[in-house]
């Protein structure tokens, strides 16, 4: 009688572990849709403006930084639907904190994989719009505004993707605080 009570307290509740692992589901699933439409939209920015008779082209491939962003974009979802696929396993083995832990690592490495890119393309967003007048940079926006906002657009599509892996990077070390050692 004494093996059936300690067996049954050292499995874990099962209803909080689903619940879980429906948050885990749904925030994952929510990162791919963001970063898969922050990348859509950068990719398919571009516009081309008369100013002084002179025309302007503005496209993301221009710039380096909004390369990079959109490289990132395009990892942090592919990393978001292979995690989803792993969940999904993980879940159906049951709740090993050691499988928690992986997550957490790449839960983290795409957070900041994320937010490095979200932080590059604020910081050359900001330049476009108001310039850096000690450097002789003009602001941008004024003359491709249509670019601007569908930049703006991705970046903040972008920044919600980095909010849903914080999420799921905490959610993730907190099952993965079991680990006995």
């Amino acid at each position: 009688m004494e093996s059936f009570g300690a067996k049954n307290m050292q499995s874990p509740p099962l209803k909080p572990y689903k619940c879980l692992l429906g948050t885990q589901i749904l925030l994952r699933i929510l990162a791919t849709a963001f970063t898969l439409a922050s990348t859509w939209i950068l990719l398919t920015s571009k516009q081309t403006v008369t100013v002084f008779g002179l025309e302007m082209d503005a496209r993301y491939s221009y710039s380096p930084i909004f390369k990079f962003f959109a490289l990132a974009n395009m990892i942090g979802c592919a990393f978001s639907v292979l995690s989803l696929f792993l969940a999904f396993v993980v879940g159906h083995k049951g709740l090993d904190p050691k499988n928690s832990f992986y997550m957490f690592l790449h839960d983290l490495i795409v957070l900041a994989l994320l937010l490095a890119g979200c932080a590059a393309a604020t910081a050359v967003g900001y330049v476009g719009k108001y310039g850096e007048m000690h450097s002789g940079w003009m602001p941008i926006c004024e003359h491709v505004s249509k670019f601007c906002h569908k930049v703006t657009s991705s970046v903040m599509l972008s920044y919600f993707a980095v909010l849903f892996y914080l999420c799921l990077a905490i959610i993730s070390a907190n099952q993965s605080r079991q680990i006995q050692v």
